[in-house]
């Protein structure tokens, strides 16, 4: 523990030693702590991105764009437009004479080129310094077109990656409420937070459709810009990613009154529990029918496995570092059901509600961080000896540095790991990562003892 800053004492707690529930998060990460967080330009831009047949057109210099470049791994069952990565280009004329001219013609000649369904035009920070008057310029060219075309203000100097988030839900809800309804199921739902990763999407579609519910759009896996228009016609908002999404099931509450339940897709548990509620919220006997029908058949074609892979990583010790606490939650549930503890479990995004969950949930001794830094975990990490490191890519290198198996659990993956058969997946992986031979070989096994590596 000795390698948190003085300032971020409050934001690191310990399950089960006495601590107040409530830690300190939500605040601008400490100067020095090398933070894990993005910029509110690429929280808006990883909400939006799935959006396949719209345009995503970032103003402000290729920096910006090449940074946020296909940095999901979303599918698309139609157009890879959102695959392809448009940007002003701003430069040194643009910074002293406006970029709006510039942003007018781009826009122009991709709308003609590509054909688009929607545009996104992205403000970045020099967006925002030299005052440029985005709002006006895509009204003109909605007007020109006929298509919608929504500028997000996601200028990167206003916060964090959760304001960036809160930028896209904005652009989302000038959209919702365009499009006709009239053809809408009276067993409808919208799913929010779910972007397709390695086609999970297509698995939780799936899933309700066997239950016998509508799902009008995603927001924004594999998304369409006309069922987004169509959104407002749904009976039921099932948000999974709550820190991306929670704002815009708010507004949706507020304008049409549809009401949102808060659900999770990641293992069996959860997932189970988040069909359960669908179909208690609509009390039809079928889709109840339907629903325990289809847990059960899903959980009985994977539990096997699951347990005898129970048997070779029973006692192993895990550490856990995610953008939203919400996915923390699911998987320190699923790695309980492999007989794994987690030692280490920290969110980019939580809130207090969130960490006080997490202490609920962890066992006695866990370390519970906010907003951490590659020193800390990596102290954290040689503490408490785990096994395994989940996180993203930027936890990667830090894992492989101090001889520890990781598993991928970021926006980039290409390994479904939704649903019942992502469960399966996800215990395939971890079994293959922590009970690899190579780490027989690292120091850390050896009696050696690791320094965390300099920030």
């Amino acid at each position: 523990m000795n390698a948190i800053l003085k300032e971020r004492r409050e934001q690191v707690l310990i399950a089960g030693n006495g601590q107040p529930a409530a830690m300190a998060c939500e605040k601008p990460s400490a100067a020095g702590s090398v933070s894990q967080r993005a910029c509110v330009f690429c929280g808006s831009r990883v909400v939006l991105y799935p959006i396949s047949d719209a345009l995503h057109l970032v103003h402000g210099p290729i920096g910006c764009a090449a940074y946020t470049w296909d940095i999901r791994g979303s599918l698309s069952s139609g157009r890879q437009l959102h695959r392809m990565s448009f940007c002003t280009d701003m430069r040194e004329n643009e910074i002293i004479h406006g970029g709006e001219k510039k942003l007018y013609n781009a826009l122009c000649e991709l709308i003609t080129r590509y054909k688009p369904n929607g545009a996104f035009v992205y403000a970045t920070c020099i967006a925002g310094l030299i005052g440029d008057d985005i709002d006006a310029v895509c009204k003109r060219v909605a007007h020109e077109f006929a298509i919608s075309v929504l500028p997000v203000h996601s200028e990167g100097f206003k916060g964090s990656k959760k304001d960036g988030y809160r930028a896209a839900c904005d652009a989302l809800d000038t959209l919702i409420g365009s499009g006709p309804t009239g053809d809408v199921s009276p067993f409808s739902i919208n799913i929010l937070g779910d972007f397709n990763l390695a086609g999970e999407t297509w698995m939780i579609r799936e899933y309700y459709r066997r239950m016998g519910v509508e799902v009008v759009s995603v927001c924004t896996g594999d998304g369409r810009i006309e069922e987004i228009k169509r959104a407002h016609g749904a009976r039921l908002n099932v948000v999974q990613c709550s820190g991306s999404m929670k704002h815009l099931a708010k507004r949706m509450r507020e304008r049409f009154g549809i009401p949102s339940i808060q659900v999770s897709y990641f293992g069996i548990e959860d997932t189970a529990k988040a069909l359960y509620d669908v179909a208690d919220f609509f009390k039809n006997p079928n889709i109840s029918r339907r629903t325990q029908e289809l847990v059960a058949a899903e959980t009985k074609a994977v539990m096997s496995r699951i347990k005898e892979i129970r048997t070779q990583t029973q006692g192993k010790r895990a550490a856990i570092y995610v953008g939203g606490a919400f996915k923390a939650f699911s998987l320190v549930k699923a790695l309980r059901m492999l007989g794994m503890k987690t030692a280490v479990v920290g969110s980019q995004t939580g809130t207090p509600e969130d960490y006080d969950v997490l202490k609920s949930i962890c066992d006695p001794g866990t370390i519970i961080v906010d907003d951490s830094n590659p020193r800390e975990l990596a102290s954290f990490i040689i503490e408490k000896n785990v096994d395994l490191f989940i996180g993203g890519v930027k936890e990667r290198p830090m894992a492989y540095k101090l001889g520890i198996g990781f598993v991928d659990h970021n926006h980039e993956r290409k390994i479904a790991l939704a649903g019942f058969k992502g469960m399966l997946n996800f215990c395939e992986e971890v079994a293959a990562t922590v009970l690899s031979p190579v780490w027989n070989l690292v120091p850390r096994r050896k009696g050696k003892t690791d320094e965390p590596p300099s920030p």
